[in-house]
């Protein structure tokens, strides 16, 4: 497996911060995706000074592809600490690809009420979109073989890396 520096995470997350404050929402709500959603939320959440707590989903019963890549085998429980009922939400995950994960994301979140508006913030965007989805603000857009990943460690200390199966 090899293990290739894509960029330093604080600077993407800066990068992030600048472009979520250029969309100037007013008073925003924001989800990460379990689990590197959450932890790149949790640094923009506080960077942005947010006053709402911070929500979180795992998304691993909404996946339309659970049976092809098997089930997560630690399934957390999502936690939506505000009504999302015309609420504008920051939607936050590590890294958008394929877009299958958002898309089960925004059907959970629909599942708690209808928001006005849903901004995708991805810390890496990158090609192989199987679904019309497309990040609002993204940290980097990157270009990868088929057969490598990304991959985001922490939550302390996080860094990025390219990978392949081994």
């Amino acid at each position: 497996m090899s293990q290739n520096a894509i960029a330093d995470v604080e600077t993407l997350l800066g990068e992030m911060t600048q472009q979520l404050r250029a969309l100037q929402i007013e008073n925003p709500l924001m989800i990460g995706i379990h689990s590197g959603g959450v932890w790149v939320a949790e640094e923009l959440h506080r960077r942005l000074g947010l006053e709402e707590p911070l929500g979180s989903l795992d998304i691993s019963f909404y996946r339309d592809d659970f049976s092809r890549i098997g089930m997560h085998p630690e399934v957390k429980p999502s936690n939506l600490p505000f009504e999302v009922e015309g609420r504008t939400i920051i939607l936050v995950d590590d890294v958008l690809q394929t877009g299958r994960t958002i898309r089960a994301a925004l059907n959970e979140i629909f599942d708690y009420g209808r928001p006005a508006r849903v901004v995708l913030a991805v810390l890496i965007e990158r090609r192989g979109r199987e679904l019309p989805i497309r990040a609002d603000v993204a940290g980097s857009q990157i270009e990868l073989a088929a057969d490598e990943q990304v991959k985001l460690t922490g939550p302390d200390n996080m860094s990025l890396s390219i990978q392949k199966p081994s």
